[in-house]
C-alpha cells in the first residue's frame, strides 16, 4: 500500500466572485494555490468548536449600540476595505477578518484614530498576512489610501492594533463557517455526482460570499454571530438559485438552524433581512430605471447576484 503526501495544490477557481474583480496586468500578482478539501476536517465536531469560539471575537454591546446609532462612519470604512481588498486582489478570507479586527479594537478603545484609514489599512494588513501567503504589502495599502499615510505610520497602526487586541488576531468569521455549512448542505441534497453538481456548489458558494461580504458592509448586522450570517446567507442563496422547491428550501432551513443552533424563526428573520438590503442595494445601482420595475421588485425575491460588483455598497 502506496502513501503519498502529496497535498494536490490547485489553482483555486472556486472564488469568482473575488477573483473576477482582481486587477488584469502585471499588478494582479500570482493566483492563489490551495490544497484541495479534505472532508476529514469538516463535520459537527469542527462546527461546534467554531460556535464555542466565535462567542469570544464579538464586539461588545456599547460598541454595538453606539454604531447602530450612527453606522455612517463605520459604514464608509468597511467599504473602503472591501473596494482595497477588491483591487488588491485578496482572498476572500481578508475582508471580512480586518473588518472583524477593525470593530474589535473599535469595541476596545470606543474612539477613532487620527486617521480612520490607516486604521482600516492595518487591519487589511493584519488579515493579509494572516491568511495569505502573498500578503499585500504597505506600500500598495498608502497608495489605495491617496498616501494620507506613510508606510511608517501604518506600520505604527498594526503595532497598535495588535497591542489592543492581545495578539489574538485569528478571529472567527462567517466565511470560516460557510464551506462546513455546504457540505452539508451537499449531504443533505438529492444525491448526484459530477460537474452540475460541482456548479452548483461552487455557485452556492460564490454568492453566500457576496452576501456575506454585504453583511460585513452593513452595522445592521453588526451583533449577529458569524455562524447566523453564514446560515442565513448560504439559505439566501438556495432561494436566489430558485432550483429547489418549497419543500426542499425548508428542509434545507431547518437543517442550517439546527448547526448554527439558531431558532428557525430567527434564521428566516435574517435571512429576509439580508434580501431586504439587497434589494436596497440593487435599487439603488438601478436608479435609472423605469418606475414600474420598482413595484416588479418588491413582490419579487432578488436573484443573488455573483459579482460584489453588482451591488451597491
Amino acid at each position: 500500500m502506496s502513501v503519498s503526501l502529496w497535498c494536490e495544490e490547485v489553482e483555486d477557481n472556486q472564488d469568482q466572485s473575488l477573483t473576477e474583480t482582481r486587477p488584469q496586468g502585471p499588478s494582479a500578482g500570482p493566483s492563489q494555490l490551495r490544497a484541495a478539501w479534505d472532508p476529514t476536517v469538516s463535520g459537527h465536531r469542527i462546527i461546534q468548536r467554531l460556535l464555542h469560539v466565535e462567542e469570544r471575537y464579538m464586539p461588545s454591546m456599547l460598541y454595538i449600540t453606539l454604531i447602530q446609532r450612527d453606522p455612517e462612519r463605520r459604514e464608509e470604512l468597511a467599504k473602503w476595505a472591501l473596494e482595497v481588498c477588491c483591487e488588491c486582489g485578496c482572498d476572500e478570507a481578508v475582508f471580512p477578518l480586518s473588518v472583524s479586527l477593525m470593530d474589535r479594537f473599535l469595541s476596545a478603545s470606543l474612539s477613532l484614530p487620527v486617521s480612520p484609514y490607516c486604521l482600516a489599512a492595518g487591519c487589511i494588513l493584519i488579515a493579509s498576512k494572516l491568511t495569505e501567503c502573498d500578503n499585500v504589502t504597505a506600500d500598495t495599502l498608502c497608495a489605495a489610501a491617496e498616501y494620507s499615510f506613510q508606510p511608517s505610520n501604518l506600520r505604527e497602526m498594526e503595532r497598535v492594533i495588535l497591542a489592543a487586541l492581545r495578539w489574538d488576531t485569528a478571529a472567527v468569521t462567517p466565511q470560516d463557517f460557510l464551506p462546513h455549512f455546504l457540505a452539508s448542505v451537499e449531504e443533505r441534497g438529492d444525491g448526484g455526482s459530477g460537474d452540475p453538481k460541482e456548479e452548483l456548489l461552487s455557485t452556492l458558494r460564490r454568492h453566500s460570499d457576496t452576501l456575506a461580504a454585504m453583511c460585513a458592509c452593513d452595522s445592521r448586522f453588526l451583533g449577529a454571530p458569524p455562524s447566523l450570517v453564514a446560515a442565513a446567507s448560504l439559505n439566501c442563496a438556495l432561494r436566489g438559485l430558485g432550483n429547489k422547491g418549497p419543500a426542499q428550501l425548508a428542509v434545507m432551513s431547518q437543517a442550517l438552524a439546527e448547526l448554527c443552533q439558531a431558532d428557525l424563526a430567527v434564521l428566516q428573520c435574517y435571512s429576509d433581512m439580508i434580501e431586504y438590503v439587497l434589494r436596497q442595494r440593487l435599487r439603488s445601482g438601478l436608479q435609472q430605471g423605469p418606475m414600474e420595475k420598482d413595484e416588479e421588485m418588491e413582490n419579487e425575491r432578488p436573484g443573488t447576484p455573483t459579482d460584489m460588483r453588482e451591488i451597491d455598497f
